[in-house]
């Protein structure tokens, strides 16, 4: 749908120099929302390290009462075992007065009617506080058997998006020093792409070199499919004046304009998912240095590819806590 709003609003602007304040303000609108998702990535990432470490003090916290219930069944066996050393001595008391004294007969049995029915009691509440005890020990394997195969998960995406960005690395290495980087960061891999490999001052129009240079990302996406790829377009803050290259009105225009230009390189690519793709102009508000000096507007103007593994099965696991 993005793809399809992008295309859109270029096919207007290409027709006309001028748009009405409401398209423009529509296309504002949807820049915005473009520019909540990536948030929202960025956030549920960090909510999952949050939940994380709830599940972490939640396991210390099953131990801690396990260990509490164990205390308390050693406790109830000890006096089990007092009880029944105390019948045990009542009983041959009760045998020796028995050839004294009916009354004192009668007494002791008294005495071991009581004791008895403490014994069955204590024997009783041993029982359900084994049981509870035996619940608890599931859960807490149960537990951990989810927050072990939850780390498992979380660790092989870290080390999948690791093996993506060396591999990356190692298919861009023919463009290192001409302003692309890779690096990994916050669970994606981030390929950034000076203008100066890209496009020329005003166009949108990739060149041969940077043309090159998508395509061997490209090679590398359809070897993961199941990476979502998000393109940005980065400008300074110098402002349009004029026409530039026939209808480009702001930063922002130019910067949507040049991640579309990557998407569709990228979608020569038979072997990438097209619905994984999504271009997103940034325009001057994110820049990575100060756009004071010239070598800080260099910095800025840039394509970055922003790889996010799905998470779908992490979510779920999740959910069952």
């Amino acid at each position: 749908m993005i793809k399809k709003i992008v295309l859109m609003t270029f096919v207007l602007l290409s027709m006309s120099s001028c748009v009405s304040k409401k398209i423009y303000n529509d296309l504002e609108n949807k820049y915005t929302d473009l520019k909540k998702e990536n948030h929202n990535l960025a956030d549920e990432n960090e909510e999952l390290k949050k939940l994380k470490s709830q599940l972490e003090v939640s396991n210390d916290s099953l131990k801690s009462e396990l260990a509490k219930l164990k205390s308390e069944r050693d406790k109830l066996q000890t006096d089990c075992i007092a009880t029944a050393n105390n019948l045990k001595t009542l009983q041959d008391s009760y045998n020796a007065l028995e050839k004294n004294s009916n009354d004192a007969l009668e007494t002791n049995m008294n005495k071991n009617r009581e004791l008895l029915a403490q014994l069955d009691a204590k024997e009783k509440a041993l029982a359900a506080e084994q049981n509870r005890l035996n619940k608890l020990k599931n859960e807490l394997e149960s537990n951990t058997k989810r927050l072990n195969e939850l780390e498992s998960m979380i660790a092989a995406k870290d080390a999948a998006m690791k093996k993506l960005k060396d591999t990356l690395s190692k298919a861009l290495n023919a463009f290192e020093g001409k302003g692309l980087t890779v690096e990994q960061k916050n669970g994606k891999v981030y390929v950034s792409m000076e203008n100066k490999l890209l496009f020329q001052t005003g166009s949108w129009a990739v060149g041969s070199e940077g043309r090159k240079a998508v395509v061997e990302v490209g090679k590398v996406l359809a070897q993961n499919p199941e990476i979502t790829v998000l393109i940005e377009g980065h400008t300074d803050n110098d402002k349009i004046l004029g026409n530039i290259g026939g209808g480009i009105e702001s930063n922002w225009d130019l910067s949507t304009k040049r991640a579309t230009a990557i998407v569709n390189i990228l979608a020569e690519n038979n072997g990438i998912k097209k619905s994984n793709l999504t271009a997103a102009g940034r325009g001057e508000f994110a820049p990575l240095l100060s756009n004071d000096t010239n070598e800080g507007k260099a910095k800025n103007r840039r394509i970055e590819i922003i790889l996010t593994p799905k998470l779908d099965e992490i979510s779920k696991m999740l959910n069952e806590f």
